[in-house]
């Protein structure tokens, strides 16, 4: 059999699914299947393939999850222009195997760089289920979540190598990055008008000040880096349930790079908890990221380091919420999902006083 191609989802048939399946080592032959969209992406599009075999072994799936290209225009331009699609296919080919961190098993990676076309099939993790930025976490799975953010940027910490990959957003190789400070401008310009009615005046101070001070944003970071998720929060992850599944698996590696690790805690703690279980919090969780990097290897990051970096790290939250809001199909949840992560992380950068950093 032919080794599997790149297709959209409306064009992948028995014969595409059985390639995928032994291209992975599986001996199996599938007869028909079934097929849904699942997940809330906003740049990529998720199936889930229900398969129905004429051969099977004992290690044949039920069924598999596809990630593609959006099929919204304006999207899919976002994610081909930002790189999106080529990082993710390039992290399950070349990173994730040493990554430490959990994430899904990968049978068929594969993209057409000058198109933007790309296929992405993964194991189910279900009975887990997906997280909800909306609806936060708990506090159990915020610690757990700190035990995974321990293991990715202990994985590959100040390991110079990730420079020379210019599909690692952040590295040296890579190409300068298409959030020019003119960009960033217009679109916040953008997004100011968009949704005047629902901005509090902190919220449009922080990004006025945000956005007059790009450069030294950008520019800011000068300790040790490691790898990073960068839209580290709960629509990126799956979470045990009482039927089962793996306790935090983290999927959509589509924005990480080579930078602060500080900053993905950052992230995803200002996003996910209700602020006043943040700020109750905050020193445990914290104690217990440096403890995770600790046990894994690293060396001579101080508390005191990580607690500048963190706070910091609430500037990407904010920057992403506007940013993406822009330049993806605009829907209701995701107009939500932005201003709940704007509000927390403006809320985070003026609790820890990160726009004095700024200069």
């Amino acid at each position: 059999m032919m080794a599997p191609d790149i297709r959209r989802p409306d064009a992948i048939d028995a014969d595409w699914l059985t390639a995928v399946l032994q291209g992975a080592g599986i001996d199996a032959v599938v007869e028909s299947f079934t097929a849904k969209a699942v997940g809330t992406g906003q740049i990529g599009d998720s199936v889930r393939f229900r398969l129905a075999y004429a051969r099977g072994g004992e290690i044949a799936p039920a069924s598999l999850v596809g990630k593609f290209p959006s099929a919204d225009p304006d999207s899919f331009q976002t994610g081909v222009m930002l790189g999106n699609y080529h990082r993710e296919v390039m992290f399950y080919r070349e990173l994730a195997a040493d990554a430490l961190i959990h994430t899904p098993n990968s049978l068929f990676a594969d993209i057409e760089p000058a198109r933007g076309e790309f296929v992405l099939m993964m194991e189910d993790l279900a009975p887990a289920e997906p997280g909800d930025q909306l609806k936060g976490v708990s506090l159990d799975q915020a610690r757990l979540v700190m035990d995974e953010a321990a293991k990715l940027h202990a994985s590959h910490w100040a390991d110079a190598s990730l420079d020379e990959l210019s599909w690692v957003s952040g590295s040296k190789a890579a190409p300068p990055s298409q959030a020019t400070p003119d960009l960033v401008k217009t679109l916040w310009t953008g997004f100011r008008a968009r949704y005047a009615e629902r901005l509090k005046p902190d919220w449009i101070g922080v990004g006025e000040q945000v956005v007059g001070r790009f450069g030294a944003l950008v520019e800011g970071h000068s300790g040790p880096r490691c790898l990073t998720h960068n839209d580290f929060r709960p629509d990126n992850m799956m979470f045990a349930t009482a039927a089962g599944g793996h306790a935090v698996t983290t999927l959509d590696w589509q924005s990480f790079a080579y930078g602060n690790g500080a900053t993905d805690v950052a992230y995803f703690l200002a996003g996910a908890l209700p602020p006043e279980v943040r700020r109750a919090h905050e020193p445990e969780l914290l104690d217990r990221y440096l403890a995770g990097l600790t046990a894994h290897g690293v060396t001579g990051y101080s508390r005191s380091d990580l607690a500048h970096d963190y706070g910091r790290g609430g500037f990407l939250l904010f920057m992403t919420a506007f940013f993406a809001a822009m330049v993806v199909k605009q829907t209701m949840r995701g107009d939500d999902m932005f201003m709940q992560m704007l509000g927390s992380a403006s809320q985070h950068i003026l609790e820890h006083d990160a726009l004095a950093s700024l200069g």
